[in-house]
């Protein structure tokens, strides 16, 4: 027997089908351990040793892989071709090894596309475990948690109520926040166009003021209305003949297939899908079969790929659609062992896959595929030159046509945004001395726009740029971001909270380096070249460790006073803007308006996080919240109309019950309602009618038949399947969990035992930084508590948990520690009865009486911990 090791069961499943019965294949359900979430995990004096933990749901599974490889004359780990799938072999092997279940033979494979062809020939072709690639993601591993869990605590001691940081992430962080700056620092400049409608043998078109009295318009010349008048009335005055006509053709090629990352931006453009939808539904389709690896830096694809897009092609359109020679696409791949094929389908006779969301993004997939290997289209641009007789003045209209469509026919890369100049269309045939006949003139206030707030798109797009990150890491680093609520979603467009700019702040002031767009993509290059071999990846490691560990420790030997003293400088244009009165922006209202001197405010640090705060305190009490949930322009939105279904034409109204905020469509019994969840603060129109639509079927379970359903229940969102159930991390999940996701959660729950839905915690923190355990509000029977799993505390009466910060959360879990372990109650000793009188006269012996029932002990009532 041959045992075959992949990630998930969808997978396995496919591929137990290609092989045959000498084979069984199992799923890892990803990886099966990582290292400890508390300190000494990483341990850098010991040569930067790394302490592994088998997950514990997975404990169930790695046995069950174990006792199979016991009986196997053959190991084959097919796990995904990228280094997390390098990393899942290599840890499979590894625990084998201890547990002493390793076959004698042990191969490793790879293939590009879960088909028949692909996975047979790849079976063909073992190789052994790429250790380069290995050192590669121990590294990583390493520099994310030795980055992560000595500046976490940093920030819990130095900045209260600052959550943790992650080495990619803030610099994500950083870019957002940073477009916040220069959006607020803009300021807007007014300038006039002025714009001739015209009209030439029946055909309207525009020509657009560009040389005015002799001199040559630029775009912010005429900046005020008297000016751009008194440009309008000579347009208006003035005869203008077609003085030149210049016709000039362009050619457009195709844009290479989809990458990682490219796939990314044209799915949040063309189909409104996040990052972490994008890469969940393209899972789903790999594994389906239905196309390649979706996680690539390559844009190539095989020569047998490239004949059966041409093949498509010529089936499709005729011979103009098809070039002479087929399209070669080349990336410069900083490391040949991870350079990949480009994402496109496994089969170009096959235009449609999947179902819903997946069906929309494959068919994305395959036009942009297709259309990379298919002509370039014609195009034809026509520029206009009109001056009137005296020739200082200019009017010029632009037009492009399409003369064949080529590539365009099947697909066009979309644009983050269009120039408010970009002009198409057709113009009328004119020669030089026609006169085309002057239907109006124009003259339009505009001004200057600041730069667009990134988008999840452009924000991808950026950071891949910059070489921040890798694309296959995106998804991930936007959804923490905004899990953390360092952000927000408006438009789809990110807004950074305040939350987000006090920890920009803080590293950019104590830690900039390590924020450094040059340094994080330094690093990335680094570990390019240990996976390339090129570089020793605990030398890697020494280089970081050696600046970043002394730094952390001087900025602990800092005061919490004088860090929050820097802070007050260094974001005092953002806290303290310029008053329109032009009066001093620290100096306290309240005081003034109650006839003290002196008042100046300033930020200010305490237990629950930063707050502005007036130096006449006690005798001034205002305080305003910064960076704090509660502070200044948070709610819950405001009741009332939201708009109307599309569908039934219905209104959806937005209300506030006994039991909070909920939406409604229609009236009365045949109303439908649904809670609104406190993790959506971008909660819009279309998040309601998704909430109302609920349950959402995510598919049928791959081994069952059955279907497997998402909702939102009492205990918060969740899968169900079969009258089993599996938790899921957030509302977001309910709506964007793909298949093989579902199928690990439910696996996972099965392998803890029960069907019920465990009690979800009412908030979750970051780890512990003495105990290392994830901190968690939960709902107790004698009231809310936040445990660390070793040790429980009873929240104050007055504190409610969803306001309970993580700073808050430690000061309870520290204080309730310090007093020991709860007292046990026991039972009270019996009363020891009085010695009877000794008596004279000697009586007869009393009958024995048998055992009393009630002096039993009884069992001492468990007391809830905290």
């Amino acid at each position: 027997m041959q045992l075959v090791i992949v990630e998930s069961p969808a997978k396995a499943k496919t591929i137990e089908k290609y092989l045959g019965k000498d084979y069984k294949v199992l799923a890892s359900y990803g990886h099966v351990r990582d290292l400890p979430p508390k300190d000494g995990s990483v341990r850098p004096d010991d040569d930067f040793a790394m302490d592994w933990e088998v997950y514990r749901d997975k404990t169930g599974r790695v046995k069950d892989i174990a006792d199979l490889a016991k009986k196997a004359d053959r190991l084959i780990l097919a796990t995904d071709p990228d280094r997390e799938g390098e990393a899942i072999s290599w840890h499979v092997r590894d625990l084998l090894a201890k547990k002493k279940a390793l076959p004698a033979e042990v191969e490793r494979v790879t293939f590009n596309a879960i088909t028949r062809n692909a996975v047979t020939e790849a079976m063909a072709r073992p190789r052994a475990l790429d250790q380069d690639l290995i050192d590669a993601y121990l590294a990583r591993r390493a520099l994310d948690y030795l980055y992560g869990f000595t500046l976490s605590p940093v920030l819990w001691r130095r900045l209260p109520g600052a959550k943790s940081a992650g080495r990619v992430q803030s610099v994500a962080l950083r870019l957002i926040v940073e477009r916040e700056r220069e959006i607020e620092a803009f300021v807007a400049q007014e300038y006039w166009s002025v714009v001739a409608h015209l009209q030439h043998d029946g055909t309207a078109f525009d020509a657009r003021l560009v040389t005015y009295d002799g001199q040559k318009l630029e775009r912010l010349s005429i900046g005020e209305e008297g000016t751009a008048l008194a440009a309008r009335k000579a347009v208006e005055d003035a005869p203008f003949t077609v003085e030149e006509v210049e016709t000039r053709p362009l050619k457009r090629n195709p844009a290479p297939p989809f990458t990682t990352s490219t796939l990314q931006q044209e799915a949040a453009r063309k189909l409104g899908f996040s990052a972490s939808h994008t890469m969940r539904l393209a899972q789903n389709l790999y594994e389906a079969g239905a196309i390649t690896y979706m996680r690539t830096d390559g844009v190539q694809m095989d020569s047998s790929a490239i004949s059966a897009a041409r093949k498509a092609i010529s089936d499709r359109f005729s011979g103009h659609y098809l070039p002479e020679k087929p399209r070669i696409y080349q990336t410069k791949a900083k490391n040949a062992q991870e350079a990949h094929e480009a994402i496109r389908p496994t089969d170009f006779a096959r235009d449609k896959a999947g179902q819903g969301d997946e069906a929309r993004l494959y068919d994305l997939i395959f036009k942009r595929a297709m259309a990379s290997q298919m002509a370039a289209a014609s195009l034809e641009r026509t520029t206009v030159t009109l001056r009137d007789p005296t020739g200082r003045h200019e009017l010029r209209a632009t037009g492009q046509v399409v003369k064949f469509p080529g590539f365009l026919a099947v697909y066009e890369e979309g644009l983050d945004q269009r120039g408010e100049d970009d002009e198409e269309g057709l113009l009328p045939l004119m020669r030089k001395g026609d006169s085309p006949h002057k239907q109006g003139v124009d003259a339009a206030q505009h001004f200057t726009q600041p730069p667009p707030r990134f988008s999840e798109a452009s924000l991808v797009k950026r950071l891949e740029e910059l070489g921040i990150g890798r694309p296959s890491t995106y998804a991930s680093t936007i959804q923490t971001i905004r899990d953390r609520a360092y952000v927000r979603m408006e438009k789809n467009r990110f807004f950074a909270e305040e939350s987000g700019r006090l920890l920009t702040a803080f590293l950019e002031r104590f830690f900039e380096r390590y924020v450094g767009y040059d340094f994080t993509a330094g690093m990335e290059d680094e570990l390019d070249e240990v996976s390339a071999g090129k570089e020793e990846w605990k030398a890697l490691l020494r280089a970081f460790w050696v600046d970043f560990k002394p730094k952390t420790d001087e900025v602990m030997d800092k005061k919490p006073s004088e860090v929050t003293e820097e802070l007050d400088g260094y974001l005092s244009d953002f806290l303290f803007p310029p008053r329109a009165d032009g009066g001093d922006p620290r100096q306290c209202q309240v005081c003034i308006a109650e006839g003290r001197e002196g008042g100046r405010l300033a930020l200010r640090g305490g237990k629950f996080g930063a707050f502005v705060a007036c130096s006449n305190y006690p005798e001034c009490k205002y305080t305003r919240r910064f960076a704090q949930p509660g502070g200044e322009g948070e709610g819950d939105g405001a009741d009332g109309a939201m708009g109307k279904d599309p569908e039934t034409g219905l209104e959806v109204m937005r209300k506030t019950g006994r039991f909070g905020p909920y939406v409604e469509l229609g009236e009365g019994k045949d109303a439908r309602r649904a809670s609104i969840p406190k993790d959506l603060p971008d909660f819009d129109l279309e998040w309601a009618l998704k909430l109302l639509a609920l349950p959402r079927i995510v598919g049928t379970h791959p081994e069952t038949g059955n279907e497997i359903e998402a909702n939102i229940g009492r205990y918060g969102p969740y899968l169900r399947h079969d009258g089993k159930y599996g938790k899921l991390a957030n509302t977001r999940e309910v709506f964007e969990v793909g298949m093989n996701r579902a199928v690990d959660i439910l696996a996972q729950a099965g392998q803890r035992g029960g069907g019920r839905v465990a009690a979800a915690p009412l908030k979750t923190f970051g780890a512990h930084p003495t105990s290392g355990g994830e901190m968690k509000v939960m709902a107790g029977r004698y009231g809310p508590y936040v445990t660390d799993g070793a040790t429980n505390a009873t929240l104050p009466r007055d504190a409610k948990p969803e306001d309970l910060t993580e700073a808050q959360a430690i000061e309870l879990i520290d204080a309730r520690a310090a007093k020991g372990p709860p007292k046990k109650k026991g039972r009270k000793a019996p009363a020891k009865k009085a010695p009877a009188k000794k008596t004279a006269a000697k009586k007869p012996a009393a009958k024995k009486a048998g055992p009393n029932k009630n002096s039993a002990p009884k069992a001492a009532k468990k007391a809830e911990a905290g």
